[in-house]
């Protein structure tokens, strides 16, 4: 049987599979990770794979469909998120090939039944991580019931089997990275964060943790931590170096890294004892001890990413984020002390959110200081804690997915209370992007901090993407483009 893994097109470089599926300004396009390992899985197993990612090569439907048409698969697993739904079922729709389509990802996982209801042609939904789910389907494809983790329309009913058991022996997954080698191109993929070329892989998934607005961990790898040897990501390390020479930076996209630290500990040994000469950064959170950090840098750690998300310790315990502003603040000073850059991120709107709140988490941003910062608005994904929140309090402004991203591709403000109206969000999101991006102490340490090539290029790259959003931003507001809050789905 072929299989024939697909990134749909879209009309803007979206990631679906970042956490935060949207169009960047900053060129940020992550590479199609699950789809890769689901690939490298099939093909050990003996099946024909072929990968495309039509968003990477800003394929149309047509010329997507020409590809589909030329490889000639058996089965068709489709990549979908919720903002880009109902344009991938629409897609789907347009698809010229005799081929089962099967749809994957965090938007079907949460909500199985909808691409049923919306759309014939769609033959299988393949709930959380299906590295296995699709093979084992293609050996049962006329009897999906025997697969676990297989939802399926049987006449006018749609049945959902069993959920299916995540790997849990990671070593046994193929290295993400073959993968790419083989179907992808490194330079197609850009992180505003990381020197260019970069490539992402996993060390471990599923997330203890238990943010209410974190998508992943609820519908998608769920809570059990799961992690590769230290051995083998090492050993992986290793090969990319030797076999991906043009890559200049690992990206390693763990919902978070740290979670055993005395794994980080002996990742960091291993790359000091086979001397590799290896730049990483990674997804943490802000409970790591300098010590640790000291280690990570002189094993090649460059930048760490961290959900700060608010200022007011009160909104920190209603998203149950299990962090403290005092930690923040350690972490802040122990990452400065070990020399590592630090990406900040932080959230506008979240439960329990006020002007003062919202106010708190700025000034709390700008007394950490980190070398890049991220304000978003929350935004309440499907099978999230924080969606259902939102539904039952009538705080969203739409349940109309297509509705989700805004006309530059962005993730709209999809919350509205009644003490803090989406517009206000709006408008405080951009001065604080504004403001502390312009800062001139922010400007010069910048500079200062990034004289080197390869970081400069990333800071030029990051900026002048930034520029662009926010005169976008001011565009729109300047034309009242946003979506009033009178259109509040009762």
């Amino acid at each position: 049987m072929r299989i024939m893994f697909l990134n749909p097109p879209f009309k803007f470089k979206i990631s679906r599979d970042s956490r935060w599926p949207e169009y960047t300004k900053s060129g940020t396009l992550y590479y199609p990770i699950w789809l890769s390992y689901a690939a490298g899985v099939s093909k050990e197993m003996g099946f024909d794979v072929f990968l495309y990612d039509a968003v990477a090569k800003s394929s149309t439907v047509e010329e997507t469909n020409a590809v589909v048409g030329e490889f000639d698969p058996d089965l068709l697993v489709v990549d979908t998120t919720t903002p880009t739904f109902h344009s991938d079922l629409k897609f789907v729709e347009r698809l010229d090939t005799s081929a089962l389509v099967v749809l994957v990802g965090t938007h079907v996982s949460a909500l199985p039944d909808m691409p049923f209801k919306k759309s014939s042609r769609v033959g299988f939904v393949a709930r959380g991580e299906y590295d296995y789910i699709i093979p084992e389907l293609a050996r049962n494809i006329n009897s999906p019931e025997k697969v676990k983790g297989v939802s399926y329309r049987n006449g006018k009913t749609v049945v959902h089997n069993p959920p299916a058991e995540p790997p849990s022996d990671l070593d046994k997954l193929p290295w993400v990275s073959k993968i790419y080698k083989e179907f992808l191109n490194p330079d197609d993929y850009a992180y505003a964060l990381a020197r260019k070329p970069m490539l992402q892989l996993y060390t471990s998934r599923g997330c203890p943790n238990m943010c209410t607005f974190c998508q992943y961990p609820q519908v998608f790898s769920g809570r059990k931590f799961r992690a590769r040897s230290p051995e083998d990501v090492v050993a992986e390390f290793e090969w990319i170096g030797n076999n991906l020479p043009e890559v200049k930076e690992i990206f390693i996209e763990d919902d978070t890294f740290t979670i055993d630290k005395q794994r980080v500990e002996r990742i960091c040994e291993l790359i000091e004892e086979r001397n590799l000469r290896v730049r990483w950064s990674a997804n943490v959170r802000a409970d790591l001890s300098y010590e640790l950090m000291r280690k990570m840098k002189q094993a090649g750690a460059r930048l760490l990413v961290v959900g700060y998300e608010s200022g007011d310790n009160g909104v920190l315990k209603n998203i149950k984020k299990g962090i403290t502003t005092d930690m923040s603040r350690r972490f802040a000073k122990n990452a400065r002390k070990a020399g590592l850059k630090v990406f900040g991120c932080f959230m506008i709107g979240l439960p329990g959110d006020t002007s003062e709140t919202v106010r708190k988490t700025f000034e709390l941003a700008k007394e950490l200081d980190p070398d890049m910062a991220f304000f978003q608005q929350a935004v309440p994904f499907p099978g999230t804690e924080m969606y259902n929140w939102a539904a039952q309090n009538k705080y969203l402004v739409t349940e109309d997915y297509s509705q989700w991203l805004d006309e530059s591709g962005r993730l709209d403000f999809l919350l509205d209370y009644p003490d803090l109206p989406r517009e206000d969000i709006a408008r405080m999101r951009d001065d604080f992007l504004l403001h502390y991006n312009f800062r001139p102490s922010y400007i010069t340490k910048t500079l200062l901090r990034n004289l080197s090539p390869s970081e400069l290029e990333r800071v030029v790259r990051a900026g002048f993407g930034f520029l662009k959003f926010w005169a976008d931003e001011k565009l729109k507001r300047r034309s009242g483009a946003r979506v009033q809050p009178s259109e509040r789905q009762s």
